[in-house]
């Protein structure tokens, strides 16, 4: 476990150059382009909070006596966000890739027994402190890469009792490492076998049972569901919907990664902070998240490990304007990453996003995709401090380089993660 110390800290010698804060500050209260100092930079730290930012040989005499921290040239950019991730569950799925290498498609590795319901069977069996432990480690991973907040979904219990284990998982570890933890509720990621064949029943069973209760004991932050042919319907979907905007939770959406269902224009009707994978989206889902502020959440590494080839509308979606996070989609059948870092050099090299836009990604727009653009994503006076000191000489290297992992220092909720 991360040990921390409280940041009450003048950090300095941090450069202004290498275009990072054209690319990681235009929001408001961060700072402005314009007000950047040439030479080195410094920054004030007080009580969890960013106090002031400039010139290194112009920091106001208040701070002058704080403990100096030497950034040592370090790279400054904003912490990253891993903003779509299924962290808890029991168990793996290894033997579903070698099913993938022989050519099973994703609808026949689910219809075989694997899959989701795969990861429910493990999950359930597994106690709240086993799932705690193994989940802790994949956190860690993160972490060590600059992660200062993640999502966590439930979605492998499908029942009262195991999606709550899964959401009490994940507030313990976001109370446990430091970290801004939101947490999803996806009880209406696949069919429990126990209701097969009944998905209407388990779907009332979602909204009428599960999610109040589960709302009830704060363990919700937002709600989530997979509409897909092998998933939940477009009628299933806004049912799920119309309950979480009656407890007046925010939605996001599953949404056409293996075929056009429509559902991210239904998402964002109903005001979705993101609709994720997208690979299949239309003209129509696109001008109807553009309206609704929605964020595209594009996840690589699912579309690497299904080799997928139908690719997210990109130059549409950068045309509209709609606003692209990436996120490692961290799960135990698709998506078995635990390196942001390298999600940025596939959303790069997959997807063709800039490089410029794949950092916002994993910055700014993540934060957004999460409901959390006041407090992480952007560096800015005022604001809590969560950055990330790197030792490379330019932000291009982020997305550049996988393998290595180039922090230097992690400040996360206004704490010196050593």
């Amino acid at each position: 476990m991360q040990s921390a110390q409280a940041a009450t800290h003048l950090i300095a010698n941090l450069p202004s150059a290498n275009g990072v804060w054209t690319h990681l500050h235009p929001m408001p209260g961060a700072l402005a382009d314009g007000d950047m100092p040439a030479g080195e930079v410094s920054l004030v730290v007080e009580q969890g909070l960013i106090r002031w930012i400039g010139a290194g040989d112009a920091v106001p005499a208040a701070y002058a006596a704080l403990p100096r921290f030497d950034g040592g040239g370090a790279l400054l950019t904003p912490g990253l966000v891993d903003c779509h991730t299924h962290l808890v569950y029991g168990g793996q799925r290894a033997n579903e890739f070698a099913m993938r290498l022989a050519d099973a498609s994703y609808e026949e590795v689910a219809k075989a027994g694997g899959g989701i319901v795969s990861s429910v069977r493990a999950t359930r069996e597994d106690d709240e402190d086993t799932l705690f432990a193994s989940a802790a480690r994949r956190l860690e991973e993160l972490l060590a890469e600059g992660v200062c907040a993640i999502e966590i979904k439930s979605g492998y219990g499908l029942a009262l009792e195991h999606e709550r284990k899964q959401l009490r998982v994940a507030r313990r570890l976001g109370e446990a490492y430091g970290v801004t933890v939101r947490t999803t509720f996806l009880g209406a990621h696949a069919l429990p076998p126990e209701y097969a064949g009944r998905s209407q029943d388990y779907i009332d069973v979602v909204c009428n049972e599960m999610l109040p209760a589960l709302a009830a004991e704060g363990l919700v932050d937002a709600v989530d569901v997979f509409c897909e042919r092998i998933g939940f319907s477009l009628a299933e979907t806004e049912q799920v919907f119309k309950a979480a905007k009656a407890l007046g939770l925010p939605v996001k959406l599953h949404a056409e990664q293996l075929s056009d269902m429509g559902g991210s224009a239904l998402a964002a009707r109903y005001g979705a902070l993101s609709c994720d994978h997208i690979e299949h989206l239309s003209a129509e889902g696109i001008a109807t998240m553009k309206a609704a502020g929605t964020v595209a959440v594009l996840l690589p590494g699912a579309y690497y490990t299904l080799r997928d080839t139908h690719l997210p509308p990109i130059q549409a979606l950068r045309d509209a304007g709609v606003p692209m996070a990436v996120s490692t989609d961290h799960n135990p059948g698709t998506s078995p990453a635990l390196s942001l870092l390298l999600m940025a050099n596939m959303a790069c090299t997959l997807f063709r996003l800039t490089v410029p836009e794949a950092l916002v990604g994993i910055t700014r727009n993540a934060a957004l995709a999460l409901g959390l653009q006041d407090t992480h994503g952007t560096i800015g006076v005022g604001r809590p401090a969560n950055f990330v000191l790197w030792g490379v000489q330019e932000a291009s290297e982020l997305a550049y380089w996988f393998g290595q992992r180039p922090v230097r220092t992690v400040v996360r909720q206004g704490r010196v993660a050593v």
